[in-house]
């Protein structure tokens, strides 16, 4: 197991939401706790990878099955269905699961932790799993590239991180567009609504700034003439240099 570096462990403290005992793993981010009660894990998304040694399932099941945990977090309410999002914590452990999760290479940030304290502590576990080549980044796959659309359609319904060069950005109507491409039918293409882009600015990144500029986007992706990202957080967007 992927050692986390503890200035990466304490960046997620939030309040106390119970705790129990885990009976049951549901999938590679939920579980059923004794009483009854399934938790997802908040913060972190599973990744589909081709490498076959990369189980996230079994991960998780290694850190928590049988175990007591405590959870933590600003939201206790259940999500559609009937799951409490939760950053977990076993046997008084000051180290989420989802650090763990993230520094093994078993799950990717999701870019829906608002905090910014543990929404960098996520962030560094996933850059030192990548670094290390660790899990699921053993595959060079798992970042998809823009001038591959096709690859990147065949995971329509799946969060993926998805890297390349933005050619344009346009707005039309209430939609501001970062296009990979010149072909909307094919090409890959990030969606940014209106509402956001106050948010984005409010974070640095001013938009029309990102034309020829390559970035990393994460999200779920959907078929809209060509593939497409939603961006909806300032987290999904990633700047990775120059050109």
């Amino acid at each position: 197991m992927a050692a986390v570096d503890p200035a990466i462990a304490a960046g997620c403290s939030f309040a106390p939401q119970g705790e129990g005992r885990v009976t049951e793993i549901i999938d590679a981010r939920s579980f059923r706790l004794a009483d009854g009660r399934d938790v997802i894990l908040a913060g972190i998304e599973p990744v589909a990878s081709s490498d076959s040694k990369t189980n996230p399932t079994a991960a998780l099941s290694a850190i928590v099955a049988g175990h007591d945990v405590t959870l933590s977090g600003n939201d206790d309410m259940p999500d559609r269905y009937g799951r409490q999002p939760a950053f977990v914590f076993v046997d008084s452990s000051d180290t989420p699961v989802q650090a763990q999760l993230l520094a093994q290479g078993a799950a990717l940030v999701a870019a829906s932790v608002t905090d910014k304290d543990c929404a960098a502590a996520l962030a560094a576990a996933e850059a030192a799993a990548h670094d290390a080549k660790r899990g699921i980044w053993a595959d060079p796959t798992v970042i998809k590239n823009t001038e591959s659309p096709g690859d990147i359609l065949a995971g329509i319904g799946r969060f993926m991180l998805v890297e390349g060069k933005v050619l344009s950005v346009r707005q039309a109507g209430a939609t501001t567009y970062l296009n990979f491409g010149r072909n909307w039918t094919r090409d890959f293409a990030v969606t940014i609504p209106k509402r956001m882009i106050p948010v984005f600015e409010g974070a640095g990144i001013m938009l029309k700034s990102l034309e020829n500029r390559r970035i990393r986007v994460r999200g779920w992706i959907e078929a809209r003439g060509g593939p497409r990202i939603e961006a909806l957080r300032v987290g999904q967007i990633e700047l990775l240099g120059e050109n």
